[in-house]
């Protein structure tokens, strides 16, 4: 059993940083301790000097291998695990879709023979809903009990996603008694539809008029509502990927009074803005996502928000489609432009940037991009620390590179970047998962099949 030893670095977590040194055996952490006074010794000592010794992140939002418009996300498991460990993230969770007709556990069973022997870091899947009746509430249950406590549904995509909202009060009521946590995607899709229908009809077809039918105010009403089911059912309710400060609004007032009301924002809203959607030639395709890109006035809320914890979690949302084949089906007719960007490589970086501008402080990064999302997903203690028993998901990050961001030299695999030419401070090093490294020094180490699939407590993020 292979005993490595980290030493020299400044150990961050979201509950401390300290000069510690940290000891790894059986793919867990045994120790962390003030360097000399310990005298441990070791099969591989990693020296961490002037950098900063980091969990892996934890990315609770990503869709691998997933279908949407006709195409599928460029990324496989394989692919996308690979890049998520070249940016310091150690665990996913992705989504399991249950097709319409079909029951929860045909949609599992799916993802997990998407997945299986494919990872190169650990992962986990949530549950989205497509059909909720009396057969899919009683798998729900079952659901939970084995390791499934997030269930995901829709007021956007009529057809598609689409639940109303009796079934999203009956999933969120079916929570509230057997302990899983209700995952809202809030935007008026009803309303939506008939914006892009009218907006189709008057010729306005580029990228830019994604964003501006899926109006903010749309994403605020059904923010609102799903928040006033989930206190009408009892039930928690965490709202991803908050793009917009109307939106954040409800959830603050929803968090004043008290309320488990959660949220979720992405990098995209953070660092982009409608400014690219704009983007001349159909450039703005790229970034076409759902909620859409936002004015650049509506960051400084959001980043606000992440300082008051009124958004707790950083997530990524990571559905790539590569420009040329598949952004391209909307050329002429935004509506057909996949939705969804690449990112799941870069978020730790982005937010490590963050801290370098002033938006939040080392713990606060550590705490949205590791340990809260951890926590809100039954995995904390396992996942999101370094601490004894933890498992050995573990970045020395150097926090004084510099790196410029590029499709030429990322591992996503999609042929552009959301984040083409940005310069960067801030580099992750060397990553262990679960003890064993699979980045050294700019190198890939690791080996599909090493991630396992992690069955998950529920929400330890209530109280």
């Amino acid at each position: 059993m292979t005993r490595t030893l980290i030493t020299g670095g400044l150990v961050i977590t979201a509950n401390d940083e300290v000069h510690a040194d940290v000891l790894i055996e059986g793919g867990r952490v045994v120790g962390v301790a003030a360097p000399n006074g310990h005298g441990w010794t070791a099969d591989r000592t990693l020296d961490a000097t002037g950098k900063y010794v980091i969990p892996g992140g934890v990315d609770a939002h990503t869709h691998m291998e997933m279908p949407f418009g006709g195409t599928f996300a460029a990324d496989s498991f394989e692919s996308g695990t690979r890049a998520a460990a070249w940016g310091g993230t150690t665990t996913i969770i992705d989504f399991a879709i249950q097709s319409p007709g079909q029951s929860l556990r045909a949609g599992l069973d799916a993802w997990h023979a998407k997945a299986d022997g494919k990872c190169a870091i650990d992962y986990g899947f949530h549950m989205i809903m497509s059909d909720v009746n009396e057969s899919s509430l009683k798998e729900m249950d079952g659901l939970v009990s084995e390791g499934i406590s997030s269930f995901k549904l829709f007021t956007a995509y009529p057809g598609v996603f689409f639940s109303d909202d009796g079934n999203i009060l009956r999933a969120m009521q079916r929570a509230a008694s057997n302990g899983g946590l209700i995952m809202m995607h809030a935007e008026n899709g009803l309303a939506i539809d008939v914006l892009v229908e009218q907006a189709l009809a008057r010729g306005e077809t580029d990228p830019r008029y994604h964003g501006e039918v899926r109006k903010a105010l749309l994403e605020a009403e059904a923010t609102h509502r799903v928040i006033k089911l989930a206190q009408v059912a009892g039930a928690p309710v965490y709202v991803v990927h908050v793009s917009a400060e109307e939106a954040l609004h409800e959830i603050a007032t929803a968090r004043h009074k008290g309320l488990p009301v959660f949220g979720e924002t992405c990098p995209q809203y953070l660092f982009l803005s409608t400014d690219n959607l704009a983007e001349p030639d159909f450039e703005g395709a790229k970034y076409v996502c759902s909620t859409p890109l936002r004015p650049k006035e509506h960051q400084a809320a959001l980043w606000r928000g992440l300082r008051t914890n009124d958004l707790q979690v950083v997530s990524t949302d990571h559905c790539p489609f590569c420009f040329t084949g598949q952004k391209e089906l909307g050329r002429g007719d935004f509506s057909k432009i996949p939705n969804g960007l690449p990112g799941v490589e870069n978020r730790m970086d982005l937010l490590h940037q963050a801290v370098v501008d002033g938006h939040i402080t080392r713990r606060r990064w550590i705490e949205i991009a590791c340990a809260t999302p951890a926590r809100m997903f039954g995995l904390y203690g396992t996942k999101g620390t370094i601490a004894p028993g933890a498992d050995a998901d573990v970045v020395i990050y150097d926090p004084v590179a510099e790196q410029t961001i590029s499709a030429a030299t990322h591992h996503m695999n999609v042929d552009y970047s959301a984040y083409e030419g940005r310069r960067i401070t801030g580099r992750v090093e060397t990553v262990l998962s679960r003890g064993e490294v699979v980045i050294d020094q700019g190198e890939f180490k690791g080996r599909a099949g090493h991630g396992a699939y992690l069955a998950r407590a529920t929400t330890q993020y209530l109280g």
